[in-house]
């Protein structure tokens, strides 16, 4: 890749004054060992380290990079940030080459991607380091407009879009209206009998003059972009789409120009006007630019409804009134009133009313879910028929709908590791195509039939046009932007894009049982009691116990000991045994609450009940054993219902050739029968918290790849395990750091949903790339006249130049037929 060396826009000044932030420093000795590494530095001043603010500030005439690594060498550390930059003029693979070398040649720089489908540049640099305005100097330099992302500005950026597709559009009719007189009598002698002929005999040499002049205004007027881009980046030898349109309309307009102007200098028979080609070459590919832009537009739809469903006002409640106020003014505390019919302004929860809310565009699930005093509720979702007080308690990037609306930006800006390889061929693609184009030439030059000059020229001019990338690059973002927009309307957040991919390549699912198959609520259903122990004395010591824990299974126990009315102590002592169970002390006596191995652990025999426990896990129930003063007193049981749709969705993932898993800590017996219950047979039980990994690495070894689904929190290991770790949310309770793929709702059909996304859009970004790369090789040569050689015929500039803008349509209109997939594929 060629290096690009920062130009004095890209550096306004060497001298700078710097604000580090430094993670780590606890006191002054700190303080004072950042600042000598600091001060030692050459070039650095003012060198001043403030503990209170982490904050390191220093005046540096040299690389910024070499502040963060010597604060680093201290044993320190500077975090690293994104900053995201919108770029506008950005046409083909080749613009987002240039702007991320460019980028990734600023000093402090760790790394740029550039998207084509979004217009965005994300820098990832040390913080402090990089100066946002010299980002921006830098993609100015390399020719395009920049300006720093104000995520807040959702309209401004939707306007900005709205204003280079409504620019485009007006070019398009302008250059369509200049260049039809120029079609008309160039072409229509073809077309009409005796048009040519009239048409000499009347207007002559003026004819010429005509076309030259409008010929002049379409490449000065609505042609201009191509030039006043594609020449700078062809003189800095980093030629683009734009350079080739330059090229090949230059060329076919200055030949003619010649021909009209000074004919006696070109060779006999030679002097032929293509005007219509070049003003047809700007027209058609202006054209198919605007229709990328409407097209483009369409993928990013999925924001720009998300983004919508914010209402921009709220109204509050104070000393009685009502008042209403703009959304960003809400504080933390605020009471908002929301009425029927209206979108709920912010997170919150409810102080008062009652009412039925939809939200669907949090969940994916169409029923309205009831809500009352102690709810929560979500900003942007429906109000149905009743109204709410809720009190404000999450605003700004924390809340619910900032969170999906970040979580599918970063996965529609993010580029797939297939991604890697479209680079690399498109970085060599364009200079490539310029050579091709200049070999036509000669060799039509040397070897055409008289006049070869025409040949050359009309060729060369075909391969340049035909060629441009642009294709090429939007093939994978654009499938990335409509599949996750079309995802999140599902309830399914992939946090970055290269999860679409390692889902497509899962070969097994893994579930956790706890609140991931089953519904988490698990209830009481048998106690027996040992020789000796009344059931209720049982019971009452054992949710006494339990009453300390948050485990679901311990609500369980108190739930049911209050339900029968029976009075419970508070533990004198208490302790949680992970994996095994609990144990503590009830008015002096020894309890213990827990699993066999619990028992075994404290040396406790469990044959008298071994019989009953073995029935109730056969059952698909949960056997825990009671122990007062180390002797058995009781068995009981705990059933937790299995989710409603959780058989379907196991069988639709074994329908589409998946191997289906359930990884839990319960015992083997419990977890077989709810096993059979939904048809799985692989089986990892009794599993410790710290054994899911492994039983991970076992799936991985025996089917491949393993996508692990969990509640995103207690499950964090085999999550980050697992190639791909699916968590399950419920609305607002989001683990949105634990996993690669987020299921807003707790319907198991979003895991069918998200793997069927992800191999719908790899096979629609297979089918672009197939459909830009397969066009180029095959008609590059036809474009330089192969099959003439053969007695086929030429292909027209003008033919070349529809073609390639009909491609990057086709790429797109591929794309967005995403937008439809229900996540079956």
């Amino acid at each position: 890749m060629d290096t690009v060396l920062a130009s004095p826009a890209q550096r306004p000044a060497t001298v700078r004054r710097l604000s580090i932030p430094v993670v780590g420093m606890t006191c002054a000795s700190c303080v004072g060992r950042v600042e000598r590494v600091l001060a030692a530095l050459p070039g650095a001043s003012d060198v001043a380290v403030n503990l209170a603010t982490g904050r390191a500030g220093l005046t540096l005439d040299g690389d910024p990079a070499s502040a963060v690594a010597a604060i680093a060498r201290a044993g320190y550390e500077v975090p690293d940030i994104d900053t995201d930059l919108s770029v506008a003029g950005l046409s083909c693979a080749s613009c987002v080459g240039r702007v991320e070398r460019a980028l990734g040649a600023v000093e402090g720089v760790g790394s740029a991607s550039v998207n084509l489908a979004t217009g965005r540049a994300t820098i990832r640099h040390a913080e402090g380091a990089v100066d946002v305005a010299d980002l921006v100097a830098t993609v100015q330099a390399a020719g395009y407009a920049a300006s720093p992302v104000d995520e807040g500005a959702g309209d401004a950026e939707a306007e900005r879009r709205e204003r280079e597709a409504s620019g485009l559009r007006r070019d398009v009719v302008i250059a369509a209206a200049l260049s039809a007189p120029i079609v008309v009598l160039d072409m229509g002698g073809h077309l009409i009998p005796g048009f040519g002929h009239a048409v000499q005999t009347h207007l002559g040499a003026v004819a010429a003059l005509v076309q030259a002049a409008l010929a002049s205004l379409v490449l000065a007027w609505p042609g201009r972009r191509f030039f006043r881009l594609g020449i700078p980046a062809l003189l800095k030898g980093h030629p683009d789409m734009n350079a080739l349109v330059a090229l090949g309309a230059g060329a076919a307009y200055s030949y003619s120009l010649v021909s009209t102007l000074t004919p006696a200098i070109l060779p006999p028979g030679t002097a032929h006007l293509y005007f219509e080609a070049s003003v047809l070459i700007v027209t058609l590919i202006l054209l198919g630019r605007a229709l990328e832009a409407r097209a483009r537009g369409r993928t990013g739809a999925a924001i720009a409804r998300l983004v919508g469903l914010a209402p921009k006002t709220a109204r509050i409640v104070r000393d009685g009134r009502e008042e209403d106020v703009a959304l960003a003014s809400l504080r933390i505390g605020d009471v908002v009133r929301v009425r029927p019919g209206e979108r709920i302004a912010a997170d919150g929860v409810v102080v008062a009313g009652r009412s039925f809310v939809d939200e669907s565009m949090v969940t994916g699930e169409p029923v309205p879910v009831e809500k009352g005093a102690g709810d929560r509720t979500v900003g942007g979702t429906l109000n149905t028929n009743g109204s709410l007080d809720l009190r404000v308690d999450t605003i700004g990037a924390r809340t619910v709908l900032a969170q999906i609306v970040a979580m599918v930006q970063a996965a529609q800006g993010a580029k797939l590791p297939i991604q890697a390889l479209v680079d690399r061929v498109t970085g060599w693609f364009v200079p490539a195509v310029i050579a091709a184009s200049l070999l036509t030439f000669a060799g039509w030059l040397v070897l055409g039939p008289s006049p070869a000059l025409g040949f050359a020229l009309v060729n060369a001019i075909a391969v340049l046009i035909i060629a441009c990338p642009c294709a090429m690059g939007l093939a994978t973002p654009t499938s990335i932007m409509v599949g996750t927009g079309r995802a999140a309307e599902l309830g399914v957040l992939f946090r970055n894009g290269g999860a679409l991919q390692a889902l497509r390549d899962a070969k097994v699912v893994a579930f956790d049982k706890t609140g991931t198959l089953t519904e988490g609520r698990p209830a009481l259903t048998d106690l027996v009691a040992a020789p000796g122990f009344e059931a209720d004395t049982a019971l009452g010591l054992a949710a006494s116990l339990e009453s300390r824990s948050e485990h679901p299974v311990a609500r369980s126990l108190v739930d049911a000991a209050r339900a029968r009315g029976l009075a419970l102590s508070p533990p004198d002592r208490f302790e949680a045994v992970p994996g095994h169970g609990v144990e503590g002390a009830i008015g002096g006596r020894a309890v213990a609450v827990g699993a066999r191995r619990h028992m075994d652990r404290l040396g406790i025999a469990t044959g008298d009940l071994a019989e009953a426990a073995s029935r109730l896990e056969a059952e698909g129930k949960s056997p825990l054993y009671l122990a007062v003063d180390g002797s058995l007193a009781a068995l009981l049981a705990v059933s937790d219902p299995i989710k409603a749709g959780a058989a379907e969705a196991v069988s639709a993932l074994k329908a589409r050739g998946l191997t289906v898993a359930m990884v839990t800590g319960d015992a083997r017996g419990a977890a077989s029968g709810v096993a059979a219950r939904l048809g799985i047979t692989e089986i990892a039980a009794e599993v410790l918290p710290g054994g899911k990994v492994e039983a991970v690495r076992a799936l991985r070894r025996r089917f491949g790849p393993v996508a692990f689904v969990g509640d995103g929190i207690n499950d964090a290991p085999a999550l980050a395990e697992a190639e791909i770790g699916l968590a399950i949310g419920t609305g607002t309770d989001i683990a949105v750091e634990s996993a690669d793929v987020v299921l807003m709702s707790g319907a198991l059909s979003g895991i069918v949903s998200a793997i069927g996304l992800s191999r719908a859009v790899m096979r629609n970004i297979a089918q672009n790339l197939f459909w830009a790369f397969a066009y180029n090789v095959a008609l590059i040569p036809v474009a330089a006249g192969l099959l003439h050689a053969f007695g086929g015929p030429l292909l027209s500039p003008i033919l070349a130049a529809g073609a390639m803008a009909l491609s990057s349509v086709f790429v797109l209109a591929n794309a967005l037929r995403l937008r439809k997939a229900g996540g079956t594929a």
